[in-house]
């Protein structure tokens, strides 16, 4: 017999999708109603890159899936620079369409992966947040795709066997559980809100004083550090 924790763990195929096309309806709109100035700004998220590099990574990374093209060192920090040098004569109107392409069509070739892909459409709701950060824009790392966000993760977690957490979230009824599960570890504990969680397992700054973590290092748990 199936039960509601059996469920909770099985992949979710359309999920990264719906990721991606909730935040895509959010995102391009701001991007479209920034002037260009804004496209270069530091993010401070990710050091020597601006707005714009950012995006270029972002929808370079999403056209990646959409098109397979998938060769040695793919993601790598060199690659992801490269793709970034591609686009740099394009106008910042161009980078924003491919990203929304990217946005649109990836979904359904992540679906049809293995799940290996999964982590690309979080990056992007976390690149998402960074560039909110910049702007000074209120909802990063939270706005309509926070649930989706949080239960990819916990996906995420599982499938990598990462170090077992349970979370106490404002914003969910149930604690979230994420990481591997087969004991060999306690979990660690988290108490504090969903956009917490996630800058926490995305590496980035936050207030120590905005949650609770007991069990585990915050750098343990940092799932784009390697």
């Amino acid at each position: 017999m199936t039960t509601p924790a059996d469920l909770h763990d099985v992949r979710d195929p359309e999920l990264p999708g719906r990721l991606l096309t909730l935040e895509r309806d959010e995102l391009v709109p701001l991007l479209r109603s920034r002037p260009d100035a804004d496209f270069a700004l530091p993010v401070a998220a990710c050091p020597g890159w601006t707005v714009r590099d950012v995006l270029a990574h972002c929808s370079s990374a999403l056209v990646r899936v959409v098109e397979k093209r998938f060769e040695e060192g793919v993601f790598s920090p060199e690659c992801n620079d490269r793709d970034i040098a591609e686009r740099a004569d394009w106008s910042n109107a161009r980078v924003i369409d491919e990203l929304e392409r990217g946005m649109t069509e990836a979904g359904p070739v992540i679906a049809r992966s293995d799940g290996r892909l999964d982590a690309v459409a979080l990056g992007e709701w976390v690149h998402a947040g960074d560039v909110r950060v910049t702007f000074g824009e209120p909802g990063a790392y939270a706005g309509r795709g926070l649930p989706e966000a949080l239960t990819l993760l916990g996906t995420i977690t599982r499938a990598r066997g990462h170090v077992p957490l349970h979370a106490d979230l404002d914003d969910l009824d149930e604690p979230l559980k994420l990481g591997e599960a087969s004991g060999a570890r306690p979990p660690g504990r988290f108490i504090g809100d969903g956009p917490t969680l996630l800058r926490l397992y995305a590496g980035r700054p936050l207030d120590a004083a905005a949650y609770e973590l007991a069990g585990v290092e915050a750098a343990e748990l940092n799932i784009f550090g390697d």
